[in-house]
């Protein structure tokens, strides 16, 4: 696989060596199973796997080179390059400028580029409309574009379902970049509806068997049709494709459910459901699935708490929260600035959507063991933030570099 130039200090001298070690002691990421770091007492149970996957660090690496190469140009990101706010906070400290906000709406208009400016593209991709734009400005924002190639997949793949008379369903958050970006794309090849749940999932079986009127269809899926779709029609076959970081049980369930609902209503045999329903299971993320697996694997151990480190925005590391708190306490927290003391930490309540603060957090026993992981955006030097916060609120421990000899 591709290596890519990650400034030193995304790395970690904690993180990154168990990370490396893990790699070449499990080449076929067969294991599962969390790294125990035993400090006394306090012991961290990391994760297999989470941090910078292949498309963080590809945007990354694509973005850092174009400040290094364009030193005396202006130079903008259509919005977040990634959903971690020190990656991005570093880059618009070096001089980068966003165009537009998470949500699409603008930041910087149109008419203030230049042929001259440099755009870069963020991971998620963005929508042909956007691509458009900055065509017609002349533009040119393919020297760099950070685009995951996970995501390109799922945009290639809906592509060719699409060129089959398949109609595209995607899995996501509607107003999601990544999701407005896979639709855009979507769209110009088939007929496309977001859902975004299950229950999403089944509103929209009920259409597809007939059992609500289609005219319903529009208040239902506002905001989330193609221009010209026809329930009717156009759910007669179909594919899912997913946004990348939602769960990837949530993807196959639906799919499985939309698949059933399909067999069901049109009473087909096995060799007929490609007829109808689409296979598409080849589109789901390496990086989310092995990200959640190792989440599932962490939590059959015990723990007194998880902290979960990442963007408060970011979807798959909410997903990674979701999964946390059915067990354990769980704090979600953007960096180390969140641990306020040994009694006090601030953190994010994805349920009331805002950050809170919470006493008493840490157990008073000995060991205490806490859960340690973060979503595909967060650098490896800020998850060694947190470790070494909290480990310094434990006297008698181990020295990091005798815990950290066996790495």
């Amino acid at each position: 696989m591709k290596t890519f130039n990650i400034p030193d200090f995304y790395r970690s001298r904690i993180i990154t060596p168990i990370k490396e070690f893990r790699r070449k002691n499990d080449k076929l990421k067969r294991d599962y199973s969390p790294t125990l770091l035993d400090f006394g007492p306090v012991q961290f149970l990391i994760a297999r796997h989470f941090g910078f996957c292949y498309g963080v660090e590809n945007a990354i690496d694509i973005a850092y080179k174009a400040i290094a190469e364009n030193p005396n140009k202006r130079i903008f990101l259509l919005s977040e390059m990634i959903h971690n706010p020190d990656v991005n906070r570093d880059l618009m400290e070096r001089g980068v400028q966003f165009i537009m906000d998470t949500k699409g709406n603008q930041l910087i208009g149109w008419e203030q580029l230049t042929t001259e400016d440099i755009v870069i593209v963020p991971a998620f991709g963005t929508t042909v409309e956007n691509q458009q734009k900055l065509s017609e400005l002349g533009v040119n924002a393919y020297v760099y574009d950070t685009t995951c190639p996970f995501v390109e997949k799922v945009w290639n793949r809906a592509a060719q379902i699409g060129e089959k008379d398949y109609t595209i369903v995607v899995h996501g958050k509607p107003n999601h970049e990544e999701t407005r970006a896979t639709f855009s794309h979507s769209k110009e090849n088939a007929p496309t509806v977001v859902v975004e749940n299950m229950k999403q999932a089944q509103i929209l079986a009920e259409y597809m068997t007939g059992l609500r009127p289609a005219l319903q269809f529009f208040e239902d899926f506002k905001n989330q049709y193609s221009e010209g779709f026809d329930p009717e029609k156009d759910l007669q076959r179909i594919g899912v494709v997913n946004q990348t970081t939602m769960l990837a049980s949530d993807t196959q369930g639906i799919a499985d459910y939309l698949k059933n609902a399909m067999i069901r209503h049109y009473s087909l045999r096995p060799e007929q459901v490609e007829d109808r329903f689409a296979n598409t299971r080849d589109t789901l993320c390496y990086a989310t699935n092995d990200n959640q697996d190792a989440t599932y694997a962490l939590l059959t151990h015990e723990a007194d708490l998880v902290v979960v480190a990442g963007g408060y925005n970011s979807s798959n590391t909410s997903h990674l929260v979701e999964l946390c708190e059915q067990k354990f306490p769980t704090y979600f927290i953007e960096s180390v600035n969140k641990i306020l003391d040994r009694q006090l930490i601030r953190h994010f309540d994805l349920h009331k959507k805002e950050e809170t603060v919470t006493e008493n957090y840490i157990p008073d026993k000995a060991p205490v063991r806490i859960m340690l992981t973060c979503g595909a955006s967060c650098p490896d030097a800020v998850v060694e933030g947190i470790l070494v916060r909290l480990l310094s609120f434990f006297e008698g421990t181990k020295p990091i570099e005798e815990v950290m000899r066996a790495f």
